[in-house]
């Protein structure tokens, strides 16, 4: 299944269609095949710039930090998560702590003709780029509908998502990954029960 996770060499897949999910799916598989796609600071970056989240340059102490710092978050935020799911209370702390980074202030931007409120923050920086998956999760805890927040129906995967199909019957991480394999699977018993 290992190889089935990589839609980029090493990368996590982007598949859950809510951000604090995708974090959640950088850790993957079970067993022998359980995999962390946070295995380095650089790792860490490179998803948060495929999210489209600014960490600025950390090196050194700091770099470390974010690794330590973005594994100690994903695994609060899986915890929360799963009380959630389960009906059961969490301990918002920890994720209050992330959230605490997010100073900002409203700024009145005037694009065009129409004028509008953005929020501007600190310079990029990891505390701030993971404040901004802390607010994630958080509004995933505040303001989701958990009958839409699933994990893959496949038996060999845990990815998380957030159904927002139509119909919200969506079963599969993604349907090339996990949703396929089924199939195929499926086939294959019918043409074994045929033959």
């Amino acid at each position: 299944m290992a190889d089935t996770l990589q839609p980029e060499a090493g990368a996590a897949p982007l598949i859950a269609d809510h951000l604090a999910l995708d974090m959640l799916n950088t850790e993957a598989g079970v067993g022998d095949a359980q995999q962390d796609f946070w295995r380095s600071s650089h790792a860490v970056l490179d998803w948060l710039t495929r999210c489209d989240i600014d960490a600025g340059q950390p090196s050194g102490p700091a770099a470390d930090a974010l690794l330590r710092d973005a594994k100690v978050l994903r695994a609060a935020a899986r915890d929360l998560i799963t009380r959630r799911m389960e009906g059961e209370k969490g301990d918002p702390a920890l994720l209050n702590r992330y959230l605490a980074a997010m100073v900002s202030a409203p700024v009145l931007v005037w694009d065009e003709a129409q004028p509008h409120l953005v929020r501007q923050g600190e310079a990029p920086s990891p505390a701030r780029a993971l404040g901004v998956l802390a607010e994630a999760v958080a509004t995933l805890l505040a303001e989701g509908d958990f009958t839409l927040v699933r994990q893959c129906e496949h038996p060999e995967c845990v990815l998380w998502f957030y159904d927002r199909t139509k119909s919200h019957r969506r079963r599969w991480c993604s349907m090339a990954l996990c949703g396929n394999r089924h199939k195929a699977a499926q086939f294959r018993a019918r043409n074994r029960s045929g033959a």
